[in-house]
Order: structure tokens, then sequence, then C-alpha cells
């Protein structure tokens, strides 16, 4: 297949990319080139997707089967797709967000059919409208779209978490390495998933060319349900060290935040989610999560610990944890004396 990824080279679409590389796809990436090096083999667009009139020049006479939008957030970024890409696409794939679903939850089982709404995270609803343009394209003007849905996605250059700085997750695995106290949002039993995305890529690639996928929502995740108490005790086994955890609510955590916890907490990883992937499979009868998360994950910390360029710290965070964790003491401490 001729397929063309704006984007491209993230944490969900490299391994998409690696993987259609392997099978012999022709595979186009159109971005700024900054990280494209990771990719040989790729051809290159080298071009802003924001500067919509040197796109099409670079894209004039050129026709795709597939064409993803890896790094779309607005509606209006959707709109520039459609005047790019109508008529020169056999296919195109919007990648939206589980975040979208209605929150609360009415139930915890979450499928396809699940309401979209989250008045609590501006990117959740900036998600649904995309999808909620593209959908009045495909059944409007038959554009042939594809939305996928994936949940908390995690490759080998970061550590998956729920709650961490602006700067990335390393501060809070530094913390467990130094024998410092860690925060777990709520009282860390609330249900999660985390997909690898060499999985993730698997019902990705599934989708491509596949004719039953057009005009359909599809949610890609692993199976696989925990806490997020066993996800942040699998990190501290895959770095080999003792958790001492802390629970905060996250009511508190977004109350006592210099960032929007509201939005990836209370309108995302507070909630207790299962993804039922039936439809998935359903479309890629070969679709199997095969990669359990404490395997992921130790994948994972033995990358980061390996390669210094990602370990980037967050001494605001840090100093941040040190003083929820030292106010929650101190009420404690007054209460009882």
């Amino acid at each position: 297949m001729k397929v063309l990824f704006i984007g491209g080279t993230g944490t969900i679409s490299t391994a998409i990319s690696r993987a259609l590389l392997e099978r012999g796809d022709e595979l186009y990436l159109l971005n700024r080139g900054h990280r494209n090096q990771l990719l040989s083999g790729a051809g290159e667009i080298k071009a802003d997707i924001g500067d919509e009139a040197r796109v099409a020049e670079l894209t004039a006479g050129l026709e795709f089967d597939v064409v993803a939008d890896f790094i779309a957030f607005l509606p209006s970024h959707l709109e520039r797709d459609y005047r790019l890409f109508n008529g020169k696409t056999k296919q195109f794939i919007f990648i939206s967000s589980a975040s979208a679903y209605q929150t609360p939850l009415s139930d915890y089982r979450i499928t396809e059919g699940t309401p979209l709404s989250n008045p609590l995270w501006e990117y959740s609803r900036n998600k649904i409208a995309c999808e909620e343009f593209l959908m009045k394209m495909y059944r409007e003007n038959g554009f042939p779209i594809t939305i996928v849905r994936p949940s908390h996605t995690y490759d080998e250059r970061s550590i998956p978490l729920g709650v961490h700085g602006e700067k990335g997750s390393w501060q809070v695995v530094k913390r467990m390495l130094e024998g410092k106290k860690v925060i777990i949002h709520g009282d860390g039993t609330s249900l999660w998933t985390m997909t690898h995305n060499t999985d993730f890529a698997k019902g990705f690639i599934g989708l491509l060319g596949n004719l039953h996928a057009i005009g359909e929502a599809v949610q890609i995740t692993s199976d696989e349900t925990l806490t997020w108490n066993q996800v942040y005790q699998a990190i501290a086994d895959a770095a080999g060290v003792k958790l001492n955890a802390v629970h905060v609510s996250s009511e508190f955590l977004d109350a006592a935040g210099k960032q929007d916890f509201k939005g990836s907490l209370l309108g995302d990883k507070a909630t207790s989610v299962v993804f039922d992937n039936s439809k998935l499979k359903r479309l890629v009868p070969e679709f199997a999560a095969a990669k359990r998360f404490d395997q992921g994950v130790k994948e994972t910390i033995q990358y980061v610990l390996s390669h210094p360029e990602y370990q980037i710290e967050d001494k605001e965070f840090d100093e941040w944890c040190d003083k929820v964790i030292a106010a929650l003491d101190k009420a404690v401490w007054e209460i009882k004396n």
C-alpha cells in the first residue's frame, strides 16, 4: 500500500511506521523532518502541515491508499486535511482519543457506542468536535474516514504514569530510585488500561485498506486491566526498588497543582475504564495484544536507564510532590494532636 502519515514519529505512530516498512509498504512521512532518521526507508515530504499552500504544492499529483493524521487536535486541522486530501486517498484515518468518552461514565465498560462527552477536559472536547466534522464529511460528501480511539499507549522512551510533571515521567521514577515517596491519585484502586505501541500497531495496520472500517470509529487498546496501584508496583519492580506510595485524592491534586490535573485526572485517569475491543476483533480477527504491562514497562525502564537523553529532570515537580506530601503529613499530625 501507498501510505502517508502526517507526523509518523511519535509514541503511537513510530511502531506503526516501523511495521509498515518491515512488510514492504510504500510509506511517506509528512512532517518537519526532525526525527525521520529513526525510520530509515520512509519517503519524506518535509513541511509544516500548518503551511497548507506548501503541503498542497508538495503533494500535487500524488494519490494514496491511506492518509493518517497523528497530530490533529482541532477541527480546523481536519478541515485543512479535508481540503488537502479529499479525492487523493481511499481512506483517511484520524487518531482521536478514548478520553472523549462520557465523563463520568454511566458504565465503566467502554465500547464504541459509549457516548462522547467530557466537560472536564478541553482536549477531549476538541477531539469530539474533530470526529463530528469528519463524520459529517463522510455522510455528506463520501470522504472515506476511519476514526481510531487509543487510550494510554506507551513505548520504550517514556514510562507511563498517572501523576507526573509537564516535563514527563522521569522525575517520578527518579524519586522511586532515591527511595522517596511517590504520589498515586485516589486510593490507587481505580481501573486502567496500558497498551504497548507495538500492540496498538497490530490493530491499526489491520484497519488500513479495510473497507469495513470506512465510516467507523474503532478503539484500540490492550485487554489487560490494572489498578493504578498495580501500575506503580510494576514500575517499581522493574526498577528494582521498593514502592513508597502516598495516595492523594484527585480533587486535591487538581486544587493544589500548578498544571492541568482537572483534565488529565478528573477528566481521564481518575475514572475506572474497561475497554471492550469486540469491534476491533471483528474488523481485524488476527488482533491480540500480546505484551503484558509488567513485561513492557520492564523494557521501558531498561531503555530509559540506558539512555540519559530520556532522563529529563523536573525539579519544580519534585519540590511540589514534597510540599503535597508534607502538607498531608502535617494535616494528620494536627488532627491527631
